[in-house]
């Protein structure tokens, strides 16, 4: 039998089609890993979203189910875009950039007006966030033109690459979404420095971010009231929610007060989506909470260190970029819960509810497997084409 299993092996290893080339050269424990944070997310939703159901009118698990039927098309999505070659991952890229822009320019003009902010658009049946869909389009296009610079020392590039940033920097901040536009700014300064063009164009890059931050502390009312609410004490009203998420994990201690046994779901509107690690917290303790940390770390530094063994520059840029940016975004939604942060309204990726955010975060990965699957190595950096 084992003679037999090992000539199979063997078989599948020589086999030519598509699918078994795919499974012999992408990282399956990646892959295993990303399965698991989308397993163990529908089992949190599972803990924190039916009270917020209850309190909406909805079934207990409205947002479960849900929640499946997002996830569905999300892990075929991310399985099928791991299929593709990095000249394909370009492409598909730059089209969902073009569809993107437009979109947010769509959102600005004709998007429901929510909180003072226009982030939604609403298409048919379906409601989405365009700005979710952009983020990865534009890691790759944007690590597209950086490699081209990095391999020809090509100005033009440089400056596309920065004109690319502005554009899509000024139509998060017309939504108005602070929160975005920073991880976008912070994922393209850290590509920036991997391609190692100039440390004068990174080091202006962030006294932009830091002086446009300023600006809109000066200018915007509702940023300087979050900053205000966040620096200021517990018994503000508009801290009501961190203030509850901070408490939760006081009240879980190192084991959780036990699964449904939470109080923090019911009074904290986003139990479900953007507050949904207070209710780990309280539930499952701390212990759960390192752990699902140390899995978002171990998926982000194997991630970027498959990526730093690529010869490719472009898959090189672009798979660090992609999984900065899926680390960055679950470290900013964790620091809020624990009011290191003003809350920014970022999911927790794979754990928290929400199609838009579902699906993006899964072409996301889907982009960053299929850039580090093991191919020959080019004898020349990948430039524009």
């Amino acid at each position: 039998m084992r003679r037999g299993a090992r000539r199979m092996i063997a078989l599948a290893r020589t086999d030519k089609n598509v699918v078994a080339e795919w499974w012999w050269t992408i990282d399956r424990v990646q892959l295993a890993m990303l399965l698991a944070l989308m397993g163990v997310g529908l089992l949190f939703l599972l803990a924190a979203s039916p009270a917020v159901a209850m309190r909406l009118g909805q079934d207990p698990f409205y947002f479960v189910s849900r929640q499946v039927l997002f996830l569905l098309p999300a892990a075929a999505a991310m399985a099928a875009l791991s299929l593709l070659s990095p000249k394909e991952v370009r492409r598909a890229a730059l089209g969902l950039l073009a569809a993107g822009i437009v979109l947010l320019v769509l959102t600005l003009l004709i998007g429901p007006q929510l909180n003072g902010a226009r982030r939604w658009l609403t298409l048919g049946a379906l409601t989405v966030q365009p700005s979710e869909f952009v983020k990865p389009a534009f890691v790759v296009v944007s690590a597209w033109l950086l490699a081209d610079a990095r391999s020809a020392a090509g100005m033009p590039a440089v400056l596309s690459a920065v004109g690319l940033l502005a554009l899509v920097g000024g139509l998060l901040i017309l939504q108005p979404d602070f929160g975005q536009t920073l991880l976008l700014c912070v994922v393209w300064g850290a590509m920036f420095f991997v391609a190692g063009i100039s440390m004068v164009f990174v080091v202006s890059l962030g006294a932009a971010v830091l002086g446009g931050l300023g600006v809109a502390y000066l200018t915007l009312p509702h940023v300087a009231e979050r900053v205000a609410r966040f620096l200021s004490s517990g018994d503000s009203d508009g801290t009501e929610q961190v203030d509850r998420a901070l408490q939760a994990f006081e009240k879980g201690g190192f084991l959780g007060v036990g699964p449904g046994q939470g109080q923090v779901k019911f009074h904290v509107p986003d139990a479900h989506t953007d507050f949904i690690f207070s209710v780990i917290g309280e539930e499952f303790g701390a212990l759960v909470c390192v752990l699902l940390v140390l899995l978002f770390s171990m998926i982000v530094l194997r991630g970027i260190l498959r990526a730093a063994s690529i010869g490719d520059g472009f898959s090189q840029l672009a798979a660090t970029g992609l999984f900065a940016m899926f680390g960055l975004q679950a470290l900013i939604n964790m620091a809020v819960n624990l009011q290191l942060m003003p809350a920014k309204g970022m999911t927790l990726p794979f754990i928290s509810y929400g199609g838009s955010s579902v699906v993006a975060i899964a072409i996301t990965m889907g982009f960053a497997l299929a850039l580090t699957r093991r191919r020959p190595q080019p004898r020349v950096s990948v430039g524009v084409r």
